[in-house]
């Protein structure tokens, strides 16, 4: 490993950082907070230790060769550090208890996983309600840019990240710069997330509230700004909006370029999108049957409410317009399934992504098949190409560490005295970077309870499943340090 390397790359990330601090530290000098100090504390910390970082190391390491190691240390050591200084602020504030406590808030935002620590959000300064929203934005695009354009550009090893998301199934190469194609992404993006903005405006929400939720919604992050989350503002057509976008940020970013280019087939073309729009119809289709004979009088509520629930949960927002833990045994275990599934590949969704469920689903069809006709020979196709054994390898090897690692998580999570229920569904939602969860977690509570041991122990959970497992847990194998 590069040292000298790898903490002036870290430096260079954390400025870029400190740059989204100065917005909240505007509202809260705007609004007189008592925020303002904090907020500027964190954002000077950030400033100072970037540039000692960077600068210092950059004069000593005499443009050292980045090699395919590096990439790994870097990313996770960013984001890392990332969270420590942006909780800086939300430490210094008063309103959280403890380190423990604020740090959990932060990272739970940079991963977009948007579980909360907080009982009265609303108690919060805008400063820090602001800061909580751009943290998700900066982590919903965060990865691919990261893949895309820090890592490609310091040469080959920055795209052995790439090997565990597939190469043949994931993000494309857009432009023939891979820079390029990283700004490409961005301005897709933003400009997203200023459609989301103008929409809550035009339907009701003030324009602070709109910035915010668009924030999260695009990042499917999901904090909010208010206690209740968007069930706070009683308004159908906030929801159907709010839905709609969520259900566009699980969407692969690379269908969006196309569209700009007037390939509208690309969309039809795409089996992961066909089955991830299939997917969502079908579960809204259950629940709806469920709930509206126990929980709701008409068709138009029931479709609401499960169309809501069903693509926040799916897409890893974690919104909530309905506290789905009153609802029956059914449309809860049907939802905790769907964290699993998250959004296509390329969206700044979480959980398995759409695709590694679908090649499985016809990995598992094939080999069904060759028993039932065992000389014929037959291939696993995504988008009429054939999926090379190695490939199929990956997604089996990523599946299995997902559910391992969720499993022995799970176990200590219950060591730390959680019950069984919480446990096992707070891990899931941290994996997965949904944020709402059963128990003690559910839609309507939030993670306070929660002992600390066990709140450390999601944090790392919750950066394991952002940064598609092997990123972190390659730094754990003994092997990876050798030289």
């Amino acid at each position: 490993m590069n040292l000298l390397l790898v903490l002036n790359l870290t430096g260079a990330v954390l400025l870029i950082a400190s740059v989204f601090m100065v917005p909240p530290v505007l509202i809260s000098w705007f609004d007189g907070g008592s925020d303002f100090v904090p907020l500027v504390i964190m954002f000077l910390a950030s400033v100072f230790a970037g540039l000692f970082m960077f600068v210092f190391t950059n004069k000593q390491n005499g443009g050292a060769e980045f090699k395919h190691r590096d990439g790994f240390i870097v990313v996770t050591l960013s984001w890392v550090t990332i969270a420590f200084f942006g909780s800086l602020g939300y430490y210094l504030s008063g309103f959280f208890p403890g380190f423990t406590d604020a740090y959990f808030e932060s990272i739970s935002g940079f991963t977009t996983t948007g579980a909360s620590v907080l009982s009265d959000i609303e108690a919060l300064p805008r400063g820090l309600l602001l800061w909580r929203s751009l943290t998700q934005w900066m982590g919903g695009m965060g990865i691919i840019v990261f893949s895309l354009a820090i890592l490609p550009m310091l040469g080959s090893g920055g795209m052995q990240m790439f090997k565990a998301e597939v190469p043949e199934i994931t993000v494309e190469r857009l432009q023939p710069r891979i820079v390029d194609t990283a700004k490409a992404l961005w301005l897709i993006y933003a400009t997203l997330t200023l459609a989301a903005t103008l929409s809550y405006l035009a339907a009701g929400m003030n324009l602070y509230d709109s910035f915010c939720h668009a924030f999260t919604t695009l990042s499917t992050g999901g904090f909010s700004t208010k206690n209740r989350s968007i069930a706070q503002f009683e308004n159908p057509l906030i929801d159907s909006l709010v839905t709609l976008f969520m259900f566009l940020g699980g969407v692969n970013f690379s269908l969006y370029f196309y569209v700009l280019r007037k390939d509208f087939s690309r969309f039809y073309r795409s089996v992961e999108f066909r089955f991830y729009l299939s997917v969502t119809l079908v579960a809204v289709v259950l629940i709806v049957v469920s709930v509206m004979s126990t929980n709701y009088r008409s068709v138009f509520a029931s479709t609401r409410y499960a169309f809501f629930q069903v693509v926040s949960v799916m897409t890893t927002t974690g919104y909530a317009t309905a506290d789905w833990e009153l609802w029956n045994a059914f449309p809860q275990a049907l939802l905790v399934f769907l964290m699993f599934f998250g959004g296509m590949i390329g969206s700044t969704g979480g959980g398995m992504k759409q695709v590694r469920i679908l090649v499985m689903l016809k990995q598992s069809y094939r080999e069904i098949y060759q028993l039932i006709h065992p000389h014929a020979f037959t291939q696993v196709k995504l988008d009429g190409k054939s999926i090379p054994k190695e490939v199929l390898g990956g997604i089996w090897g990523f599946l299995f560490l997902f559910i391992f690692v969720s499993f022995i998580a799970s176990l200590g999570m219950t060591a730390a005295g959680v019950d069984m229920i919480t446990a096992v569904t707070t891990v899931i939602s941290s994996m997965s970077n949904v944020g709402p969860a059963l128990g003690q977690a559910g839609p309507a509570e939030n993670y306070a309870g929660i002992p600390i041991a066990g709140k450390w122990l999601l944090m790392l959970c919750m950066l394991i499943g952002r940064l598609e497992i092997y990123t972190v847990i390659i730094l754990f194998v003994p092997h990876f340090w050798k030289k």
